[in-house]
């Protein structure tokens, strides 16, 4: 959907099976730069142009979970209630030949102090589950930022303007 808002209509998409655990001791930056490379590196398709992207919500040093339950995404949301975080999410670019440019993007959210009744309903949504960080900001959490500063397509889940930039350097006619 974010593609097509710069003119692309992707031929396939695919999401690669690969391990998404962090290593010991990994920071978000790394680790959402390894997450995309390993991506595209998963779904390399000779001779063709293959994007992947990373997103990761970190709350100072720590790399907060995809949401898997409501539970989770209480959990998530009670510790960014109320205070800033960073949205790192990492494009990789396979080009024809192989070779894999990449970029990142880091924007800077910060939440209103919750109440124990808006992370319930929220949780209850169902929305935040699979979700970097428990919460989807183009839905009902977007009630939720009080500020952004970076890439809102970015926190979405794919930096639009870094991702155009890595086309262009491919040759790839973006608008």
């Amino acid at each position: 959907m974010l593609l097509t808002q710069i003119g692309i209509v992707p031929d396939r998409i695919v999401s690669p099976e690969i391990d998404e655990t962090p290593a010991r001791d990994e920071l978000p930056r790394p680790y959402a730069i390894r997450m995309a490379r390993t991506k595209a590196a998963a779904c390399t398709i000779p001779g063709h142009l293959v994007l992947a992207a990373d997103t990761v919500v970190a709350a100072g040093r720590r790399i907060l979970p995809k949401a898997e339950s409501p539970a989770q995404v209480r959990v998530c949301l009670t510790l960014l209630s109320g205070r800033r975080h960073r949205v790192l999410t990492a494009i990789a670019l396979t080009g024809p030949d192989g070779r894999i440019t990449e970029r990142l993007s880091e924007s800077i959210v910060t939440f209103n102090r919750l109440t124990d009744a808006q992370i319930e309903r929220y949780a209850a949504l169902g929305e935040g589950e699979g979700k970097a960080g428990g919460y989807a900001i183009n839905g009902h959490a977007a009630s939720f930022i009080r500020a952004l500063s970076g890439s809102y397509s970015g926190v979405v889940g794919l930096p639009l303007f870094e991702t155009a930039q890595l086309l262009r350097g491919h040759g790839w006619p973006v608008p």
